[in-house]
């Protein structure tokens, strides 16, 4: 390192505990010193102030490197999945910038002359909601920080459908044993996962069927189901913006009469009976404890005979989003992944039957990739309609998150139920032909 690289020599007991001591990630310092890998180099990690050891001195552990990152006093350059698996690989298993990371960081704030005011946290953080976990107020609050930042921000990220939830990336061919295809555009992945969702839920039988899809987003699976199938859905959300735009888009396409969007809470739907219910990507919003409510509530709307679609992240054991994380307090604030035998459980007790279980790990992996490509691809447009902060919030997320998917860490699953009539009857198919 040279005699030279007094912020290297500094840093080098924190990043032993926290990345390990064969890191094969190179590490630049401020001052121009450097901590190199002793082989291949997967990517660059740039402190670029004092203020980086700051932020862990005052939230020390994956908080404090998050508000680093967002704040860009620290920058990850290179292939973002290579450098992140790279740190990941190499890490010791008790680090997770624990205790003895945050010893070491205030250690170095010493060395350094790093000790001091607190930096300015960055404005795309989350502040914690007062008020009971998952109430109405504090799920609206949860929601609008992650949803309202831009419907322009959101379109560019997710492409054109605006569909915020994991592609089916199936070609023409597949014979329903094939991999994952990446070959297939994020678009006709995403019109072959609604369409998946819309013959699963018997769509596809009866023109004129009434559906409810929960957490309808910017309104692409309603859209799908009235053109393709003739449904007749009713949509809901708790985001201003979603609803805004989700009514335009419907209006656009010349759908008014078959959909209608409600800026209104699932737990306010009562007195209504549907035909289908679809749940898309809205479930990890819904947590833990309030699980049993919202199954009962989606159950007392089915008639009989109705199917429920639960298309949600799973996380084997589950999985409480914490408060002091990178994703709970810039990603999404109360968040929580439940175990798919959990949920089925919960459905179970509800009062659905369980049909069928799928899982689409590898597909959503796939669909992280296309929109970490899509953000990259147009950085300067995305700091524009956002922030810069926002844009490295995403990328770090997603990025991380196709990691965990790839690996195992994460699950995605869909979950149809269905409700028998009082002599048990379901007219469900006899098996999964119907809609494979």
């Amino acid at each position: 390192m040279g005699d030279k690289a007094t912020v290297a020599e500094a840093f080098l007991p924190l990043l032993h505990a926290a990345v390990g001591r064969e890191s094969p990630v190179r590490f630049e310092f401020w001052d121009g010193s450097v901590i190199a890998p002793a082989g291949e180099c997967a990517g660059v990690m740039r402190v670029r102030s004092k203020d980086a050891l700051r932020h862990l001195v005052w939230a020390p552990g994956e908080l404090g490197l998050g508000r680093a990152l967002v704040s860009g006093e620290v920058d990850l350059e290179g292939d973002i999945f290579v450098l992140l698996r790279a740190l990941q690989s190499t890490a010791p298993r008790d680090a997770r910038l624990g205790l003895d990371a945050a010893w070491q960081a205030l250690g170095a704030a010493r060395r350094l002359g790093a000790l001091g005011r607190r930096p300015e946290i960055p404005p795309e953080e989350a502040r914690p909601v007062r008020g009971g976990l998952h109430t109405k107020r504090r799920d609206a609050a949860a929601i609008s920080h992650h949803y309202d930042v831009g419907n322009d921000f959101y379109r560019l990220v997710l492409g054109p459908s605006m569909t915020y939830s994991c592609a089916r990336f199936v070609g023409p061919d597949d014979d329903g044993h094939s991999a994952a295809d990446p070959s297939v555009s994020l678009e006709d992945a995403q019109r072959a996962k609604h369409d998946l969702i819309c013959r699963k839920l018997g769509l596809d039988n009866r023109p004129g069927m009434r559906l409810l899809d929960v957490g309808c987003g910017w309104g692409a699976m309603a859209m799908h189901a009235a053109a393709t199938y003739d449904a007749q859905v009713v949509g809901v959300t708790i985001s201003g913006a979603q609803a805004e735009l989700a009514r335009a888009r419907i209006a656009g396409a010349g759908l008014s009469d078959r959909i209608e969007i409600r800026l209104q809470d699932y737990r306010d739907l009562r007195g209504e009976q549907f035909d289908a219910i679809s749940s898309i990507g809205m479930f990890e919003h819904v947590g833990t404890e309030r699980a049993a409510e919202y199954f009962t509530t989606l159950r007392s709307l089915l008639r009989p005979e109705g199917r429920l679609l639960n298309h949600a992240i799973s996380s084997s054991g589950g999985s409480v989003i914490g408060s002091r994380s990178f994703v709970g307090r810039y990603v999404f604030p109360d968040g929580e992944l439940m175990d798919v035998g959990e949920t089925i459980l919960a459905m179970e007790r509800a009062g659905f039957e369980v049909r069928d279980v799928e899982s689409l790990r590898e597909h959503y992996a796939l669909t992280l990739r296309n929109w970490v490509a899509n953000l990259e691809s147009a950085w300067p447009q995305a700091v524009s309609l956002s922030s810069e902060g926002r844009a490295r919030v995403w990328r770090l997320y997603m990025a991380a998150s196709a990691l965990g998917f790839e690996d195992g860490g994460l699950g995605l699953h869909q979950v149809l139920a269905v409700v028998p009539d009082p002599s048990g009857r379901t007219g469900m198919p006899a098996t999964r032909r119907a809609w494979s």
